[in-house]
């Protein structure tokens, strides 16, 4: 396996738990606005996740959260239906108007504070427009116990739902390797104790993912990119968010110049109804 990039430098924040603490809970945060197209799969695929992580961790708790921010199609229904099923699914209801703001009102919604726990704690998001593959949390588990304070997975347009042209053009900006630079909110996790210590995520009109990055490896926290739980999200091109990523599907459609291409596949921010 190749090794993945590890990045460190200076000294712990006084009384933070650092890399290397065990994880024995797993809290999943998925924000959602508007995608009863999409999010029964979302989910599903969660599920079966959690799942693997159950049989391969028997150990380790599991808690899914669903933040259903200004919602006015059948989502707050479908997730309904898995809450009701399966207790390790939640949802809450929120009007943020802002993805950032849903994920952080996730994290809160599931208890996670500052304490002895936090350090164990491991905070995975992705979308609701995105399917993650079955080893999502137990490669992220993995990582985390050997020493990850973070973990970038990388993601994939659909090939389902999206313009073959579109597709190629990404894939030739976007290579599948390990110590890839991309950030996604589709598909990324972060050990509670860095998290809140970085800040969180912060309520901004977009890149709320790529600012707590920053802001993780600014206090020397173990940030590591990886292609081995890679994250099948929509092609769309009717963006949610202004700069997220279906705003850049877009940009790529017009087949504009990579130095046109400002760094809008990083990150999300408030969405449009």
């Amino acid at each position: 396996m190749t090794s993945e990039m590890t990045e460190r430098a200076g000294h712990s924040p006084a009384g933070e738990a650092r890399s290397g603490e065990g994880i024995d809970r797993v809290v999943v945060v998925m924000p959602a606005h508007n995608e009863d197209q999409h999010l029964d799969r979302a989910l599903a695929a969660l599920r079966a996740a959690a799942d693997t992580l159950q049989r391969a961790r028997p150990a380790v708790e599991t808690a899914i959260t669903v933040v259903l921010d200004t919602c006015t199609d059948r989502s707050a229904d479908i997730a309904a239906g898995y809450a009701a099923a399966d207790p390790r699914f939640t949802a809450i209801q929120v009007r943020l108007g802002s993805t950032g703001g849903s994920r952080a009102a996730g994290v809160l919604a599931a208890g996670i504070t500052t304490g002895p726990r936090s350090g164990s704690t491991w905070l995975a998001n992705t979308d609701a427009d995105s399917a993650v593959p079955r080893n999502w949390l137990v490669r992220q588990v993995e990582m985390a116990d050997a020493g990850a304070d973070a973990v970038l997975g990388s993601v994939e347009p659909d090939p389902a739902g999206t313009d073959p042209a579109i597709l190629r053009r990404w894939l030739e900006r976007h290579p599948f390797r390990e110590d890839h630079p991309h950030i996604y909110g589709a598909n990324f996790g972060v050990r509670a104790s860095a998290y809140l210590a970085a800040g969180g995520f912060p309520r901004m009109r977009a890149h709320e993912d790529r600012v707590l990055v920053e802001n993780l490896r600014k206090q020397a926290y173990s940030v590591q990119a990886t292609d081995t739980n890679r994250v099948i999200t929509s092609g769309r091109t009717h963006a949610r968010a202004p700069q997220g990523f279906g705003a850049y599907l877009r940009v790529l459609a017009l087949d504009l110049p990579q130095l046109d291409l400002p760094a809008l596949d990083r990150g999300s921010g408030d969405f449009r109804p």
